[in-house]
């Protein structure tokens, strides 16, 4: 099972920026085959433990986080990203470039949070279901956010369709329907995941 981060997995800022240029070469590659579009404004990231210690070390380069508690504070909110077996973590990205066209698509979106599809062979569809404490924070019945932090829970069978696909990922929301077939490299990782 990935391990959570901890503090001794974060390193202090001016050794950060010695590591940083190789390790945003890394974590650009890795998110090639970890980001998913599907269709013209929903992307998925699929999180794990490297793409989650990258969002907190840049959090604590921004920030200039120096002290323990704050950067465990970062810790504790991230970690609930990092995979475990059977699990797939994911950030949703409701892109748009406009406020008129994102305050008019996030109205019509309201819970698309829960509207994410995997689709594995013989018709067995997974649905996102969002991170517990993402979910508390939802309050507004009339607009969603434009970012969401779903899961994908996955039996041992269902990660075995994958591995052998084929396998897409969809979002099935009465204000938007769209459907993407998920690349071998995209499986891969995904099963890597899956299989801790």
């Amino acid at each position: 099972m990935p391990a959570k981060l901890t503090l001794d997995d974060i390193t202090d800022l001016r050794a950060y920026e010695r590591e940083r240029p190789a390790f945003l070469r890394h974590v650009v590659a890795l998110k090639v085959k970890r980001r998913v579009t599907v269709g013209p404004i929903v992307t998925f990231v699929f999180e794990n433990r490297d793409t989650v210690r990258f969002q907190v070390q840049e959090m604590a380069r921004v920030e200039k986080l120096a002290s323990d508690e704050a950067i465990q504070t970062e810790l504790d909110i991230y970690n609930t990203l990092i995979p475990e077996p059977g699990v797939l973590s994911a950030t949703m990205f409701v892109e748009l470039s406009s406020y008129a066209a994102l305050r008019d698509w996030l109205a019509r979106l309201v819970g698309i949070e829960r509207a994410g599809v995997l689709e594995l062979p013989g018709a067995d569809r997974v649905w996102s279901v969002p991170e517990a404490a993402h979910a508390a924070q939802l309050t507004d019945p009339a607009a969603t956010s434009s970012v969401h932090f779903v899961r994908f829970v996955l039996t041992p069978a269902q990660v075995e369709a994958l591995a052998e696909g084929p396998a897409a990922l969809a979002v099935d929301h009465p204000a938007y329907g769209e459907r993407v077939e998920l690349g071998p490299e995209t499986v891969s990782e995904l099963v890597s995941d899956l299989r801790g």
